[in-house]
């Protein structure tokens, strides 16, 4: 199960698996990979929490052992 992360170090593992952004978008920035785009919330102050990062994680096509190999 994903631990709480900063919205900083989601973009910084995302990045590392070959993500493009944060871009910003309409209420949320946006991450690319080709023509694939997944959401990236602000929480503006504390951690997202792991079920938000579990959902995130599962809307980008990454596969969960991969990303925890990542910290």
């Amino acid at each position: 199960m994903p631990k709480p992360i900063s919205r900083t170090e989601l973009i910084r593992r995302m990045r590392l698996i070959g993500w493009a952004g944060p871009e910003a978008g309409k209420r949320h920035g946006a991450m690319r990979k080709g023509t694939h785009t997944v959401p990236i919330p602000n929480p503006h102050r504390g951690d997202l929490d792991w079920s938000l990062v579990k959902r995130l994680i599962k809307q980008a096509n990454i596969d969960p052992e991969e990303w925890e190999r990542l910290k």
